[in-house]
């Protein structure tokens, strides 16, 4: 069994919704090496998310942007941590409903998804700077 693990900067980006996929299987140089494994993918913060989702289609990011921003409006009367901005409860709500977290299984040195699926980054904030990403594998 081995451990590798590292610390990933992404950003900082606009909000949406962002693939990741590839910017961090380049950083993790020693995942060809694993020929099965888990990898455990955790965002250190509290207002951006991470989800696994569709790969090809961009509209789909589009739309998952206006479904949070739907689901948890910004503005809204009954937000009492307002000091930090009008987007900043809403950041916090959807990094809740979506996790900070993902595992993804590894397999023949690759990450092992399915044909149409990609890790995103989920940025919730207008502008919430650089995001710190620290991925650990198991494997063999």
């Amino acid at each position: 069994m081995r451990i590798i693990q590292h610390e990933i900067v992404i950003g900082p980006v606009r909000r949406g919704f962002h693939l990741i996929t590839g910017k961090i299987e380049e950083s993790l140089p020693e995942l060809g090496n694993v020929t099965r494994g888990i990898a455990h993918i955790h965002l250190l913060h509290t207002s951006a998310s991470l989800t696994l989702n569709e790969n090809a289609d961009p509209d789909v990011r589009t739309d998952l942007e206006s479904i949070m921003s739907h689901l948890v409006p910004e503005n809204q009367s009954y937000y009492t941590h307002t000091l930090e901005g009008s987007d900043d409860m809403p950041a916090h709500a959807k990094s809740a409903l979506l996790g900070a977290s993902i595992t993804v299984p590894v397999s023949s040195g690759r990450f092992n998804l399915g044909t149409w699926q990609g890790i995103y980054l989920c940025e919730h904030r207008n502008r919430g700077g650089q995001r710190r990403i620290v991925v650990t594998v198991l494997g063999e």
